[in-house]
């Protein structure tokens, strides 16, 4: 059992997938029965394998030979980080698909809806289980693939095509850093396994310098899957599929898959200084960036993806300073739940509200959505690292190890304290309190038990899953920083001036903003400069090439075209099909020829 169990998590929601494609057309209830049985099979046994104590051995296949040069296998790797991120993702996504059962009850698509779930989480259990580079970029790309989906869910309206195309486009982008890094270590040690890679990575010893290149382009994996600075402007846009996916995609799965892969290949990160050094930095500035941008959005699944993007910039800084890969592991933990629980939390808001997403159209909503209301005080306390709640453990000890570190990661990384208790703040108070500002906030309504009981569990989760006595079962070997009082009197000044600051703008439930910054507004204009290297060089580009092919290419084959025929033209004069006239043509000829052979 301990051996199949692997192999039937991860194909438990391919086959589903395959099954509501070809009879989910049939019934509703198949279909979410199909997915969310597969979901809790794997979530049952994922648990049943966390408990088993040391690593198992699930067998490979050999998929593809070039002895002696190369050899990938399909095979799964079922150590304690491995587990531990089968029980996040797997729980993770039975809570989405149950609640899903609700959000979408009157939505379209509804069998493809659950059928995509289903391949998506087919293609994040495959990351996760992979024992080998290929392996995992197989399922990398099927993620990509999965998520281009569930993002395009409502494909009839252009907003959702186009957030499809760019969250695919600017992955390839990262994913093509990524295949280069893994070329470059192949070539270097000649395997592309995890296990083997440590042990051959001595083979970087005289030229540290590839080692380093070789894990920045990996990196580049990390930056676009999980949305770093600079391919971070995909993640929001894809806030147009449905919301479940939203929690499900940015919550514990295809974001955390970046963070994941650094955690994989941190013994061999441990070697490039300048790797991590990078790594650090472009975190630090993740999370402060992505702060900023969030303080000014007015739309409440757009607010939580910039959340999203900087707690991840704080994992990932975590991978550049910590000394185990259970830091970042941690927050990745704790983050999942509370980040589930705020997007279902938004989901159920935009139910209750008609689809409605402008927070400056709702408020008033603590006495419509009671339950609503708390599961949603749980995450955002959680998300500022409020004291007592999961997320002031993890993202503190960051901090924390960063101020050992860093002096100037460090204040980046209190600085993004403050941003991130400002802009929940301000969600939360503006959504709930105050006077409902439109009809849709008045006639709200709490959403049903199918949706508010996973909000619930999630809420005990994003309470408890930091607390000591939760984290010594997950992780064994979380360091413990002796840090001054200083360091932990910067963070709760930084945590509650945020906080105080959004209650003195927002807490009397205002109109409108009282605070309008255009350049966070608009997201610092980075998708507009996009925008313009798009046009500058995809288009202009594109332009030129159209004008030498008109101009160029197509002229030279139109002269030669019409030299050709004109040449047909003169020599079809003299095919006349008289005898008489070609003898005449070839005595002349022959003159001719005498002529130049005597004469010239």
């Amino acid at each position: 059992m301990d051996t199949i169990a692997p192999w039937i998590i991860l194909f438990a929601p391919l086959v589903s997938a395959v099954l509501i494609l070809l009879f989910g057309r049939l019934s509703r209830k198949l279909s979410a029965g199909l997915a969310i049985a597969s979901a809790l099979i794997g979530a049952a046994l994922s648990w049943y394998l966390f408990l088993l104590p040391g690593e198992i051995e699930a067998g490979k296949i050999v998929w593809l030979d070039f002895s002696p040069g190369l050899q990938v296998n399909i095979g799964l790797t079922l150590d304690a980080l491995s587990k531990l991120m089968l029980v996040v993702v797997n729980t993770i996504a039975s809570l989405v698909f149950i609640y899903s059962l609700g959000y979408m009850a009157r939505e379209e698509g509804y069998w493809r809806y659950f059928a995509g779930l289903s391949l998506f989480l087919f293609s994040m259990l495959g990351i996760v289980l992979a024992d080998n580079l290929i392996m995992m970029f197989i399922f990398w790309e099927l993620v990509g693939v999965s998520s281009y989906i569930l993002i395009g869910h409502y494909y009839s309206r252009a907003s959702a095509a186009e957030a499809c195309k760019q969250a695919f486009i600017v992955n390839r982008i990262g994913d093509f850093g990524f295949m280069l890094g893994i070329l470059v270590l192949w070539l270097q040690t000649g395997t592309v396994e995890f296990a083997e890679l440590e042990q051959r990575i001595g083979a970087f010893a005289e030229i540290p310098q590839l080692l380093a290149l070789a894990l920045v382009l990996v990196f580049c994996g990390t930056i676009g899957k999980s949305a770093q600075m600079p391919l971070h402007v995909w993640l929001p846009n894809s806030m147009e599929g449905p919301t479940p996916v939203s929690s499900l995609l940015h919550a514990a799965t295809m974001v955390a898959a970046g963070v994941y892969l650094l955690a994989r290949i941190f013994s061999i990160l441990e070697l490039s200084a300048v790797a991590l050094h990078v790594i650090a930095w472009v975190g630090a500035i993740t999370c402060f960036l992505a702060g900023l941008m969030g303080t000014q959005q007015n739309d409440i699944k757009r607010i939580l993806a910039y959340s999203t993007i900087s707690q991840l910039g704080y994992m990932v800084l975590a991978v550049g300073i910590a000394s185990t890969e259970e830091v970042p592991m941690f927050h990745l933990f704790t983050h999942a739940f509370f980040k589930c629980l705020l997007f279902l939390c938004a989901g159920s808001v935009i139910l209750g509200m008609h689809h409605e997403q402008d927070i400056w159209k709702m408020g008033g909503l603590r006495t419509k959505m009671p339950v609503t209301l708390v599961a949603c005080a749980a995450g955002c306390l959680a998300l500022m690292g409020f004291p007592g709640f999961s997320g002031h453990f993890s993202k503190d000890l960051i901090i924390e190890l960063t101020a050992a570190k860093s002096a100037p990661l460090f204040w980046i990384a209190v600085g993004g304290v403050a941003l991130t208790a400002f802009y929940t703040a301000r969600l939360f108070l503006v959504v709930f309190l105050g006077s409902p500002r439109s009809d849709a906030a008045r006639h709200a309504h709490e959403s049903p038990k199918v949706m508010t009981i996973p909000l619930i569990l999630l809420g005990l989760a994003a309470i408890f899953s930091g607390w000591p006595f939760v984290s010594h079962f997950f992780f064994h070997e979380l360091p413990h920083p002796e840090v001054g009082f200083g360091v932990k009197a910067a963070i709760n000044v930084a945590l509650f001036l945020g906080l105080l600051l959004a209650l003195g703008l927002y807490a009397r439930g205002p109109a409108k903003d009282p605070v309008s910054i255009p350049f966070f507004a608009n997201r610092l204009y980075l998708d507009d400069l996009y925008a313009q290297i798009v046009r500058l060089i995809q288009d202009g580009g594109a332009t030129v090439m159209a004008l030498l092919d008109r101009w160029v290419i197509d002229l030279a084959v139109r002269l030669l075209a019409v030299g050709a025929r004109g040449a047909g033209f003169v020599l079809a004069l003299f095919q006349t099909g008289n005898l008489q006239a070609y003898s005449f043509f070839f005595g002349a000829g022959v003159i001719v020829i005498i002529y130049l052979l005597l004469f010239k």
